[in-house]
């Protein structure tokens, strides 16, 4: 009886989450990531990811914020995936789920550079992260970067190179002009309690002034799995418990990167 009780509250407190979300998404938005405080200004935003499906995985909501409030998003991955012999296939998968995430192709850049070849173990270099960076933000105007934290969700280390090269960029080539901010990572029982850890993000975003951090709830969860699923080379049956499960599908943790 007591385990009933204890599902029965599980399944309420997850149809209670979705509703949650949902609910934001058909209401007018509070959020103030992104806004000056005055009349709407188009930002240029660059993400910057390491492998083709880290834009699907960890950023749909980040995604979906930004794309749906009409400001400028290019992606930058910094590898076309070829751990397994299968990049350029990965690549095109790329394309196909930011169709569905509505980001311009033209706005989507991947890289296929022999220093930066996916995979565990193989480390890379800041400095060159940092200049192909900077490469981006002149050509597009970029003033404002997402990116992973120095943990990079899983822990993979091209997720967290990434990261380091984002800070080597602001540290090394100040631009006073850009803000960066990177995903927050959360601890195992967060990261797989699905809707449910958007409770826990919304409550870390109110400790926290709107400088600093902010919490952006999925307001088309569906496109993250219809986006992950254009990554048909790695959509397997792990995977798609980790998008049904994963707290990355239904919100994500933004907190401002500040180089001291």
């Amino acid at each position: 009886m007591a385990w009933v009780l204890i599902v029965a509250s599980l399944v309420v407190l997850w149809v209670a989450s979705l509703c949650k979300i949902f609910y934001t998404s058909s209401s007018p938005s509070r959020n103030s990531f992104l806004t000056t405080g005055g009349a709407f200004q188009k930002r240029n935003v660059l993400l910057v990811v390491a492998h083709p499906d880290d834009e699907s995985m960890f950023f749909s909501p980040t995604i979906s914020y930004i794309t749906s409030r009409g400001h400028n998003l290019h992606i930058l991955c910094l590898s076309i995936g070829d751990a397994d012999g299968k990049g350029n296939i990965r690549k095109e998968e790329l394309y196909q789920a930011c169709a569905i995430l509505k980001v311009p192709l033209q706005q989507v850049k991947t890289l296929d550079h022999p220093e930066l070849q996916d995979g565990f173990g193989r480390v890379w270099n800041h400095t060159l992260l940092a200049k192909i960076i900077e490469g981006e933000i002149n050509s597009h105007g970029i003033d404002l970067i997402i990116t992973f934290d120095r943990y990079g969700v899983s822990g993979h280390c091209n997720h967290r190179d990434v990261h380091y090269g984002v800070r080597k960029l602001l540290r090394d080539t100040p631009q006073g002009n850009i803000e960066a901010w990177e995903l927050v990572s959360t601890n195992i029982l967060r990261k797989y309690i699905g809707p449910v850890d958007i409770w826990f993000s919304i409550l870390d975003a109110m400790q926290h002034s709107g400088e600093v951090m902010h919490c952006l709830l999925n307001e088309h969860p569906q496109k993250s799995f219809l986006a992950m699923a254009q990554h048909s080379s790695q959509w397997v049956w792990f995977r798609k418990l980790f998008v049904a499960f994963s707290s990355y599908t239904y919100a994500n943790m933004l907190r401002r990167i500040e180089c001291i």
